[in-house]
């Protein structure tokens, strides 16, 4: 094969360069192109800084890919690790606990918007989706026979939004819409109703951003009114689509769809895989509008970044709708090996302390403000179309023209230049298309902070081989 060489390896005699061979040759990567893939190899990583094999340290400025809350080696979350460890390193959840995982599911149903009290486990967001998706299907076949109305049974369909993202498993890609990722496999996808995107960047003709919420919102209820017979279940991400790009929604819009949802008997499900522990300002974006989905969705933060673990948590009406003898055959059938995992739910337990101990959506949101304050230069720059920014998740989408929103072609790959200047720079981030997606840990810094804006700016103007047509100086809070 063109451009790679089979090595052996050995552990303790790796070079760099052998270890780079091995990644390159036998890692194949996710979203990756592996022919032109140049590998950057993390050794080590402390507090919101990762150090590769060359000793060379990045600012993590998109938390490990969103996941990252209090940064490496948080010495909580180690100790707590390093404890499990000593007591039992995994058994199953299904058909038996453990005392950490209990624990867990209490303290989650604790701090969880409303009446979510049920916590089931999986292992990724992609898990914890399709779990919801089973359940909202189970639920409304349960109910068709307590109810004794087979009518019930018909709601098998699910409604999701414009540029959905919700992971990469097939019921997830089946709710997606993001074409490169999403289209070669629709043969094998089921078909989802389809909402609007609740953009208020690229907004439809004759819609300006005072009359967004209406015009999404009425064609969202629009769906739900006219399918409710057949609708299991609408699936969102709460007040900002992350993989669409940063898109952020209307304020109000997920109220309404909440309330559609109950004016037509249809479940909802929150997928705060992205937006839930902290990133939107508050512990769950849905807490925002006093919303409570009938499922919530969580992963990503859940153990703080550190070990793969997700949960979806039920409302009472829900779990009790599968309450039967064993005989009757009602319990939900699903589950995953993994799913509970005691070392993930000590990490998970750990990062739940660190919220309430050491002021952690405090410092988040003073982060976020001096993000947004610090990049008011850059937003002057003629290929910057849009900043938009909920809490600590933040996307700069770049634009080949500001008139008309036009975006550049595919092939000038500038939000990878964008970010492969900011990586020489030492800051790590990822774009999506060409909008800059900034989402740091929680725990970063005030000047960590000032290095990650001024290093984007920077590399923004470098990277576009420009300079903002305004010029200011750059903006620098106290301390």
């Amino acid at each position: 094969m063109r451009g790679f060489a089979k090595v052996e390896t050995h552990a303790n005699d790796l070079t760099n360069d052998a270890v780079a061979d091995a990644d390159r040759f036998h890692h194949w990567h996710g979203f990756t192109q592996m022919a032109e893939y140049e590998p950057l190899l993390v050794e080590r990583a402390e507090g919101n800084w990762l150090i590769d094999s060359k000793g060379r340290r990045l600012l993590d400025g998109v938390s490990s890919l969103w996941c990252n809350v209090h940064g490496h080696r948080h010495p909580r979350i180690d100790a707590a690790i390093i404890d499990q460890l000593s007591r039992v390193a995994h058994v199953t959840s299904i058909g038996m606990g453990c005392v950490t995982t209990a624990i867990l599911a209490e303290r989650l149903a604790e701090i969880a918007p409303g009446d979510l009290q049920h916590v089931f486990f999986s292992s990724d967001g992609s898990s914890a989706v399709e779990a919801a998706l089973k359940m909202a299907m189970q639920y409304w076949h349960l109910q068709s026979q307590s109810e004794g109305c087979s009518e019930l049974a018909n709601k098998v369909r699910y409604l999701s939004l414009g540029a959905a993202y919700h992971g990469d498993t097939t019921g997830a890609v089946s709710l997606g819409d993001i074409p490169l990722f999403h289209k070669l496999f629709a043969p094998i996808l089921f078909q989802p109703l389809r909402g609007p995107l609740p953009d208020t960047y690229r907004l439809p003709a004759g819609v300006t951003a005072e009359s967004a919420l209406e015009h999404y919102a009425a064609k969202m209820e629009a769906l739900i009114c006219e399918h409710a017979d057949d609708l299991a279940a609408v699936v969102v991400e709460p007040l900002v689509q992350g993989a669409a790009g940063m898109v952020v929604h209307p304020d109000g819009f997920l109220r309404r769809v909440r309330q559609a949802c109950d004016a037509h008997n249809v479940l909802l499900v929150a997928d705060e895989v992205a937006t839930g522990f902290g990133r939107t300002g508050k512990m769950f974006a849905c807490e925002h509008e006093s919303v409570v989905p009938d499922l919530l969705c969580l992963g990503k933060g859940l153990t703080g970044g550190y070990l793969p673990m997700a949960a979806t948590i039920a409302r009472r009406h829900v779990f009790d709708a599968f309450l039967a003898p064993r005989s009757a055959g009602k319990q939900f059938f699903h589950g995953h090996t993994f799913g509970g995992n005691p070392l993930a739910a000590a990490a998970a337990i750990a990062s739940l302390d660190i919220f309430r101990d050491e002021a952690v959506l405090e410092n988040a949101s003073q982060r976020a403000q001096q993000i947004a304050a610090g990049l008011v230069e850059i937003q002057k720059h003629r290929h910057v179309g849009d900043i938009r920014q909920r809490g600590t998740m933040v996307g700069i989408e770049l634009v080949e023209q500001r008139d008309g929103c036009q975006r550049f072609a595919a092939d000038q790959q500038v939000g990878n230049r964008v970010c492969q200047a900011a990586m020489e720079r030492g800051v790590w981030i990822r774009p999506l298309g060409d909008v800059v997606v900034l989402m740091p840990p929680l725990s970063i810094s005030e000047d960590e902070t000032q290095l990650l804006v001024d290093t984007v700016c920077d590399a923004i103007s470098e990277g576009l081989d420009d300079r903002p047509d305004a010029k200011a100086t750059r903006i620098r809070l106290p301390g």
